[in-house]
């Protein structure tokens, strides 16, 4: 049985699942080429369908969340979805009432548990059966359990302690659940009210940032503040962890006003330190209390605010926990996998499945890409040793576009739509900054490594390799250089740990490893704000107009003088 998983709020995807497994998957921002799209993915269904050669009357279960009022009028007016678009984006003017429309939206979070499932139901079938799905079954998941059933499922553990953290979905900003036997049963439910996501997210607005987007610099930013006392951060006083829940000491409306006061007289590196620390300590409190109280120590979790792999690393090192799992598409995107997983394990029985990698896109094959190159009229070369010859220019000092096989799923480039380099070199990351990605200067980059070498370049691997760059770790002082273009400037890095799951990324690993290079510089293949590269022409495109001189498409090395 195929079970199609769907999600239409922010970053819009799709999924299709056979018995409990992921087949393919692919996020609306790929196709649409809007960074984060928000709304129906008629796209991604499409893609996901035509991946199997697939009709839509082949489809008899198909799986969806969300419930919060905020859903229902976007579904009922899909232009309100492209205006907060283009607003969270600024990709129109600043409105006159900029403020007032951010405080009602977080009144709208404190108070919207969620119209029903009825309601969700109709606006879904609606848009289905005019896709042409009929005779199929409609399950509606609650926003924090598909979030649980992604970790979950895919963790491999047979029974864990699974946490949800986000900033708000049908109602709730977190949740904490005992999954055991392919259910769960949940202890904690966290409401919107309380939520740490919402805010690191308004820390972001304030700090001049796009929210849902750039969260990330602020992790990176708080590092270059000098460190400041608890008792002398007020953001700490905003929340309590009562045993396996968080209570927030005002509303989200009142922490957005009370924010821009600490604003106020505040260096942003300040704010965003506070920020960050705030989050660690909360987290740490709540992951800790939840281990202790229930006794397990296998923990995984999602969420977006599972994306802040500093927070991540302070929970592995000092929580109690033994062995742990971040689903790799943690934030709303990863829903459509969640949401179908955890049908699948009602309708077909399916169990718990350990993921080995994410590359559950599309590929194209070598006929396709040569048909794009020749209309593109460019030269280009067939390469059976592309690996090789990958790993020969980034020795020589150049970065490389590096399009391979099935696209990977989520935020992070992890060897087959990737921009590729030395790490051991500073040049190349200004380089790469300048003339290619155009991003702030204080967020580094990712490094790429192989398995067997992560216990000897960083300082707290715990023999458990992370494949996906969900996990903080410190590199090695005397390591630092071989790494250094992909470090921050503490010495932490949000790694892949590459082994038999990409083999033609780890024999360029393999081939530059002999001429001394350890790790490589590895960044998403795209321009800052854009999606990651979908197709042969997007990376064609991007080449174009960065004006990269190397580019292995496939078996295919493309060089521009």
């Amino acid at each position: 049985m195929h079970i199609l998983g769907i999600w239409d709020g922010h970053d819009s995807g799709a999924c299709i699942i056979e018995d409990g497994v992921v087949k393919v998957a692919i996020n609306e921002e790929r196709l649409t080429r809007k960074k984060l799209d928000i709304g129906f993915p008629y796209n991604s269904i499409n893609a996901c369908l035509n991946y199997f050669n697939l009709k839509v009357t082949d489809i008899e279960v198909i799986a969806c969340c969300g419930t919060q009022l905020t859903r229902m009028i976007g579904r009922a007016m899909p232009s309100t979805d492209k205006e907060f678009y283009n607003f969270r984006r600024r990709l129109i003017k600043k409105p006159r009432f900029e403020k007032r429309r951010r405080l009602l939206k977080y009144k709208l979070a404190d108070a919207n548990p969620g119209f029903g499932k009825k309601v969700a139901e109709y606006q879904l079938n609606k848009r289905l059966k005019k896709m042409g799905f009929k005779n199929y079954k409609l399950f509606v998941v609650d926003h924090h359990l598909a979030h649980a059933s992604s970790a979950a499922f895919c963790s491999g553990f047979k029974k864990s302690l699974c946490i949800t953290l986000d900033g708000v979905g049908d109602g709730l900003s977190g949740s904490v659940s005992i999954f055991k036997n392919g259910e769960f049963e949940i202890l904690s439910k966290i409401p919107a009210r309380d939520s740490l996501g919402i805010l690191y997210e308004q820390v972001t607005t304030l700090s001049g940032f796009r929210e849902l987007e750039d969260e990330g610099k602020i992790m990176c930013l708080a590092d270059y503040s000098y460190p400041i006392e608890d008792s002398k951060n007020p953001m700490l006083d905003f929340y309590e962890v009562e045993g396996m829940t968080i209570k927030s000491k005002y509303s989200n409306s009142r922490k957005f006003v009370e924010l821009e006061k600490i604003l106020w007289n505040t260096p942003r590196e300040k704010f965003t330190y506070m920020a960050q620390r705030t989050l660690e300590k909360k987290m740490l409190e709540l992951f800790r209390n939840s281990i202790k109280e229930t006794g397990m120590k296998n923990v995984c979790w999602a969420g977006g605010v599972a994306s802040n792999i500093k927070a991540n690393r302070i929970v592995r090192l000092h929580s109690g926990l033994k062995d742990w799992f971040v689903f790799p598409h943690m934030g709303d995107g990863g829903l459509a996998i969640g949401a179908a997983l955890y049908v699948s394990s009602i309708v077909s029985k399916s169990s718990t499945k350990k993921i080995n990698n994410v590359y559950f896109g599309p590929e194209f094959l070598d006929e396709e890409i040569e048909n794009e190159l020749k209309s593109q009229r460019l030269k280009y070369e067939y390469r059976k040793d592309a690996d090789k010859l990958a790993a020969e220019l980034i020795c020589k000092g150049n970065y490389l576009f590096w399009f391979q096989g099935r696209m990977e799923l989520g935020p992070r480039a992890l060897g087959n739509r990737s921009i590729i380099a030395a790490a051991n070199s500073e040049e190349i990351k200004t380089r790469l900054n300048l003339e290619v990605k155009k991003r702030e200067w204080f967020q580094p980059f990712c490094p790429s490594l192989l398995e067997k070498d992560a216990k000897l370049i960083f300082e707290d691997y715990d023999d458990k390799p992370d494949k996906f760059m969900t996990m903080g770790f410190v590199v090695r002082k005397k390591f630092y250089k071989d790494a250094q273009s992909a470090v921050h400037i503490d010495r932490s890095a949000r790694p892949q740990m590459v082994g038999e799951e990409n083999k033609r990324y780890a024999n360029l690993i393999s081939h530059a490893r002999k001429n001394g290079v350890k790790v490589l510089l590895n960044t998403s293949f795209n321009i800052h704000g854009q999606p990651i590269v979908f197709s042969p022409k997007d990376a064609i495109d991007t080449m174009l107009k960065t004006k990269t001189k190397h580019m292995i498409l496939g078996n295919y090395y493309v060089g521009l003088k």
